[in-house]
């Protein structure tokens, strides 16, 4: 019998398209990785330094038109 650390270590979870559009952008235009996370009402990208948050900033208009959404984007650093 398998334990529960065994099934859920090799099941893969599909993550939202919005978190998918938001790390392929980063990843792209900045050659870079970012951890997303969502609620009902905000998606919030976490930059690994204060220098890509800054990058990020003015590009948050184009992520939420690429998402397709009315969720609100914050960045956090950290």
């Amino acid at each position: 019998m398998s334990s529960i650390a065994d099934i859920i270590s090799q099941k893969r979870f599909a993550e939202p398209p919005e978190m998918v559009i938001i790390k392929e952008f980063v990843k792209e235009m900045f050659d870079a990785l970012v951890a997303v996370s969502m609620n009902e009402k905000i998606i919030t990208i976490h930059a690994p330094s204060a220098a890509m948050a800054g990058a990020l900033r003015p590009h948050l208009y184009t992520i939420k038109e690429m998402c397709q959404t009315d969720k609100r984007l914050v960045i956090r650093i950290g």
